[in-house]
């Protein structure tokens, strides 16, 4: 594996007037590496994904994508780079089917690499890379309903698709199973699990469910009042008792 890091934020820091939400947070995402940023509600978890993946620019630190500075890039700007990000809330296109909403993004990613191409082999060359994508989440047989009748989970992984079909070094996930029923939740982890380890996809969550993240992250950041309160892998986070702290005594076994 590639020693340095996919991603690198340094003394990271975000204010609303005179109120500092997250102050001083520092951490690396190593290429291919299941990563999670965890903490309770409140903690300043979109607050700090908003700040790295171009929602507003920090009003302190440095975030570094892939060797380069991006600090308080937009999001349309990262897009390119390879750095793309996903929401607590499904953000597709209903009225469009399944398949037209992964071809919106193949045809802005591909569009001009395959300009070479006669129109009819072009349409059949980006239907097959959105049946590959549609694959590769579990839903190639949805490919021709409308996106608007699927279940939520569902939709979620039209989202998921939507995101892979540009090819991203980094997806940074905020909240991946918000609103899923533990049945989407187990197949929306799995998704990840099996894109890791069979793509080399590199994964940034936040979150605040302890039991996805431990189904999930090999390295785990622990975000309470705007700081880092802890770092390190699965053991080091489950024995950590300013963890379970900040957990008002909650479990944070599997």
């Amino acid at each position: 594996m590639n020693d340095t890091p996919i991603l690198k934020i340094e003394n990271l820091g975000h204010a609303y007037g005179r109120y500092m939400v997250i102050q001083d947070i520092s951490l690396e995402v190593a290429p291919g590496e299941l990563t999670a940023l965890i903490g309770p509600n409140g903690a300043g978890k979109t607050t700090f994904y908003n700040s790295v993946s171009g929602g507003f620019r920090p009003t302190a630190g440095k975030v570094y994508f892939d060797g380069r500075d991006i600090t308080g890039l937009p999001a349309h700007k990262l897009v390119p780079m390879g750095l793309l990000r996903s929401f607590q809330i499904t953000n597709i296109f209903p009225n469009l089917t399944v398949m037209e909403n992964i071809l919106v993004p193949l045809v802005l990613h591909y569009g001009k690499g395959y300009a070479f191409l006669g129109s009819l082999s072009r349409e059949k060359k980006l239907h097959r890379k959105a049946e590959e994508v549609l694959d590769k989440v579990g839903i190639l047989s949805s490919a021709h309903r409308p996106a608007a009748e699927l279940p939520y989970g569902d939709k979620r992984l039209v989202e998921m698709a939507i995101v892979l079909a540009r090819e991203p070094k980094l997806v940074m996930l905020d909240e991946p199973t918000a609103g899923m029923n533990p049945e989407e939740t187990d197949r929306m982890i799995q998704l990840i699990r099996e894109l890791a380890a069979r793509f080399g996809t590199t994964f940034f969550l936040t979150e605040h469910d302890m039991k996805v993240v431990f189904a999930v992250a090999s390295r785990i950041y622990v975000l309470h009042q705007g700081v880092l309160l802890a770092q390190g892998d699965q053991e080091t986070i489950r024995s950590d008792p300013r963890v379970r702290e900040a957990y008002l005594g909650g479990s944070v076994d599997d």
